[in-house]
């Protein structure tokens, strides 16, 4: 048996297991959970910031539907060959071969390593907000609180799998809801007691300066919906699983519709380009609602970051694992894995605090192909057009038209990415108190 095949064999085994179980709201609440985090809000506004109104509402709602149709095309290739593919990297293989499957294996690492830096920074950020209002001249720094968030990560990751998670997700939907309402409410709040005078919207900086701020808004946009993990989650959705799939992927989009925008919009209007990246660290007032908007921040990234390390995990546990050893000994290779993992993940964040850097190249690098590109360029290849002509044709260029605009971004995203960080690293020594 060669080692694909061998790979094959190892993760339709370990994933069947716990296939088929969860109705159409668990896959609401585990896309909703992915996608909808404070960390893809919070930089929103910043966003808009960077390109202006025109271009930076243009862009968010083209990301919108882009995404939206691009979630559903995946859906709809669960058994496109009479096969079921229960990861990314299977489906992947079963369209385009070798290629496709490493491909998507580098991209899916690169989108959850660079998601969760990201949002165990974000997490850091909103513990030590909260830890401040209680005791404000605490000797506690932003590096302290990340290694907290870690700890409890290291914990939830012992749970076996992605269907376990449910109820933790279920949770993480509920505080979704709370962060967006009310960091939207303390948003309009704030905006209304500011001197509307004072508040500018012009783009800041020279021209190259404007340039690059634009590619690193459209790398910040991508990231805020991103989801590598659709065939992950389907295979924990019961039959008919496609039909579910397209009910729970539309019922979490209407959440982020909601109050994607919403954020976006009256954040840009409140703070105008002076916004910060995070858009709670702009709120001043009232004290007690931005203490419960940064606990709900907490609540709902302990979820979203469990649902992107489990790739990892179960890229590893395929090879050193085995059905054939006892539980205790595969609880121990997971608890190494996940120590592991958790280590390198809260070291780099807490060496390299910049939230926002890490938000775009994971947005250019991991999800722009994942998200935008790949799901296109797939059902073509896979030939699942309607048999109707003019239908069917109508796709085709809008497919091709997605996968070459999100390609450009890709790219412009990941040069703007790489200056930010490279700016950032001559100004802030490493392990910086942000």
């Amino acid at each position: 048996m060669s080692e694909k095949e061998e790979d094959q064999e190892l993760e339709v085994g370990s994933e069947d297991e716990a296939a088929g179980k969860g109705t159409w709201k668990h896959a609401a609440f585990h896309v909703a959970t992915t996608i909808a985090t404070p960390a893809a809000y919070a930089p929103l506004p910043f966003a808009l910031a960077s390109l202006g109104w025109p271009l930076g509402v243009s862009s968010l709602v083209t990301a919108t539907l882009a995404t939206w149709y691009s979630s559903l095309l995946i859906a709809s290739l669960w058994r496109w060959n009479g096969k079921k593919h229960v990861t990314y990297r299977l489906l992947a293989d079963s369209i385009f071969g070798f290629w496709g499957h490493w491909s998507i294996a580098f991209f899916q690492q690169v989108a959850s390593i660079g998601n969760n830096i990201a949002i165990q920074i974000a997490a850091g950020s909103s513990l030590k907000a909260v830890y401040k209002h209680y005791h404000k001249h605490g000797t506690l720094t932003l590096q302290h609180f990340i290694i907290f968030f870690g700890a409890f990560e290291l914990f939830l990751s012992q749970l076996p799998d992605i269907h376990s998670l449910r109820w933790v997700n279920g949770l993480c939907t509920l505080s979704t809801i709370g962060f967006a309402c009310t960091t939207i409410g303390v948003t309009i709040y704030n905006g209304k007691m500011t001197d509307r005078e004072s508040i500018s919207y012009s783009l800041q900086g020279s021209s190259s300066a404007k340039r690059f701020a634009a590619f690193n808004a459209l790398g910040a946009i991508a990231f805020s919906f991103g989801d590598a993990m659709l065939p992950e989650i389907q295979n924990t959705v019961r039959e008919p699983s496609v039909k579910n799939m397209y009910k729970g992927v539309s019922a979490a989009y209407s959440v982020i519709v909601l109050t994607y925008w919403q954020l976006a919009f009256t954040g840009y209007w409140a703070f105008g380009s002076q916004v910060q990246p995070y858009i709670v660290a702009s709120l001043t007032v009232p004290k007690w609602t931005i203490i419960m908007a940064n606990i709900f921040a907490v609540i709902q990234i302990s979820g979203c970051y469990q649902i992107y390390c489990r790739p990892t995990y179960a890229y590893f546990e395929e090879r050193l694992a085995s059905n054939r050893t006892s539980m205790l000994k595969n609880g121990l290779i997971r608890l190494i894995l996940t120590s592991i993992y958790i280590v390198v993940i809260t070291l780099v964040a807490s060496a390299m605090p910049f939230f926002v850097d890490f938000v775009s190249i994971c947005g250019a690098i991991g999800f722009t192909p994942l998200d935008f590109i790949f799901p296109v360029l797939a059902f073509l290849k896979a030939g699942k057009m309607p048999k109707n002509r003019a239908v069917g044709i109508s796709m085709r260029i809008l497919n091709v038209g997605i996968a070459a605009w999100f390609s450009i971004v890709a790219v412009l995203g990941c040069i703007g990415a790489i200056r930010f960080v490279v700016e950032d690293v001559k100004t802030y020594k490493f392990f910086h108190d942000m």
